[in-house]
């Protein structure tokens, strides 16, 4: 199954990142939606760029995000303190998000990624009768509140 292409606003938000970190981005969101094809994107533009993954149309419904930064890019369950970790993988401290730091692509192919990424996903909120059509909805910053690219160190 061919996986839908990034939405042309979301990688416009990647571009300040260069090219090691919007192919680190790509890459979680392609691993993602190879285990999940119905789910919807939320992107924001916030002090970085986060995109969230959910089955019901609504971003508090989301299981799974991304969000990148100047060096790496952090794959996050919005419920990992409660999903299965037997490799160790998940770092955090708060109540429930988790998150583990994508630094090379190889990262994304460490034992243990993929399976929470599917644990999340047999945990994911899901609508009532016919799934939703994924759709792929972008919030940019106003230009007031952009924050400033970063270079990486």
């Amino acid at each position: 199954m061919r996986l839908r292409p990034p939405d042309p606003e979301y990688r416009k938000l990647l571009a300040p990142y260069g090219p090691a970190i919007q192919k680190l981005a790509l890459a979680a969101r392609q691993l993602i939606l190879a285990e999940a094809p119905q789910a919807s994107e939320f992107v924001y533009e916030v002090y970085t760029i986060a995109n969230h993954f959910s089955f019901t149309g609504r971003v508090g419904d989301a299981f799974v995000f991304t969000t990148t930064h100047a060096n790496w890019v952090n794959l996050g369950f919005n419920f990992g303190a409660a999903l299965p970790d037997p490799q160790g993988l998940l770092h955090g401290e708060g109540k429930w998000i988790r998150h583990i730091r994508i630094a090379h692509t190889a990262d994304l192919e460490t034992p243990g990624v993929r399976e929470l990424v599917r644990a999340a996903i047999a945990e994911a909120e899901r609508p009532e009768g016919k799934p939703l059509k994924p759709c792929t909805l972008v919030h940019r910053a106003s230009a007031s509140r952009k924050r400033p690219a970063r270079k990486p160190a």
